[in-house]
């Protein structure tokens, strides 16, 4: 028997951090009222992946060919409640926490915004 489960994913293009040349990766994503919301997550891994450096160096990306502001999620009362909404979205994220804190990683979450002044960010 075969199933077919489907994610929201879109692409996120970032500038390399230290190299400046265009980098895409595909990423799942959740929607927070106007913010798009993604994790990086790097299956649970020790390491965070290398968009996410990207990402901290140069915070403005396009997500889904739109142009988008990245801000990492501090608040850890946010980072809950949205963590709620993307186990819905990807159930795998809980098991990837899990294996991320035993390895000494908190799986940083980001919110986008648009940069388009009074366009959502979908």
């Amino acid at each position: 028997m075969a199933t077919t489960l489907i994610f929201p994913t879109a692409i996120l293009e970032t500038e390399g951090a230290r190299t400046k040349a265009p980098r895409r990766n595909a990423l799942i994503y959740f929607l927070d009222g106007d913010r798009l919301v993604i994790a990086a997550s790097n299956a649970g891994s020790a390491t965070n992946p290398g968009w996410y450096y990207n990402l901290l160096s140069n915070p403005d990306v396009v997500f889904a060919g739109a142009p988008m502001r990245a801000t990492v999620i501090h608040d850890e009362a946010e980072r809950q409640r949205l963590w709620t909404i993307a186990d819905r979205v990807f159930p795998a994220y809980i098991s990837y926490r899990r294996e991320a804190d035993q390895a000494g990683r908190t799986i940083p979450i980001i919110q986008l915004t648009s940069t388009r002044p009074g366009r959502p960010a979908f």
